[in-house]
C-alpha cells in the first residue's frame, strides 16, 4: 500500500492546528482551550478542556481527516461527559471556509430515538473561527444548541 497523498483539503485541516481559546456565546458563558495537532498530512486531532453550566470540568477529543475516495471529511468526537462515539461525515462549502460535519446520536428526549446534528466550523482568519453545533428537529428545522468563538493563542 503507497502512502496516501495529501489533498487540498487536507492542508485545509493544517490550518486548524495550533493552541486555541475559546468562549460560548448565549447567557452561559463557559471557557475553554484546544490544542489542535497533526496526525501527519492527513489528520488532525484537536483536544479540549472546558468548563460546562454549573461549573463542571470537561474534556473531548476530535479527530478529523478527509478521505478522497469518499469525496469527504470524515472523523470522530468523544467528550467525558458522555458515553457515545460521534462519527462524522462533512464537506468544505465552495468558498472554502465552512466545514460542516455531520452525525447522528442519541436524541434529546433520552427515550432511545435518534437524531441528526451538525458541527460547523466558520475559518474566520487564521486567528479565528467559529463554530456552532445544532440539532434538527421531526420538523426538518436546525436549531442552535452552542455556538462559539475560537481564537488562536499568541
Amino acid at each position: 500500500m503507497q502512502p496516501a497523498e495529501p489533498q487540498a483539503e487536507h492542508a485545509w485541516l493544517q490550518r486548524l492546528v495550533g493552541e486555541w481559546t475559546y468562549e460560548t456565546g448565549g447567557d452561559e458563558k463557559a471557557q475553554g482551550t484546544e490544542t489542535v495537532r497533526p496526525l501527519g498530512p492527513l489528520w488532525i486531532i484537536g483536544e479540549s478542556q472546558f468548563t460546562m453550566r454549573g461549573g463542571m470540568r470537561g474534556s473531548a477529543v476530535i479527530s478529523v481527516g478527509f478521505d478522497p475516495q469518499k469525496g469527504r471529511f470524515v472523523g470522530t468526537w468523544i467528550g467525558s461527559m458522555m458515553t457515545y462515539l460521534w462519527v462524522y461525515e462533512g464537506e468544505l462549502d465552495a468558498a472554502g471556509r465552512v466545514l460542516t460535519l455531520s452525525a447522528e446520536g442519541p436524541g434529546m428526549a433520552g427515550d432511545g430515538t435518534t437524531a441528526k446534528y451538525q458541527d460547523i466550523i466558520d475559518l474566520r482568519s487564521d486567528d479565528e473561527r467559529g463554530f456552532t453545533a445544532r440539532v434538527q428537529g421531526a420538523d426538518g428545522q436546525w436549531t442552535e444548541m452552542m455556538t462559539a468563538t475560537y481564537r488562536r493563542k499568541r
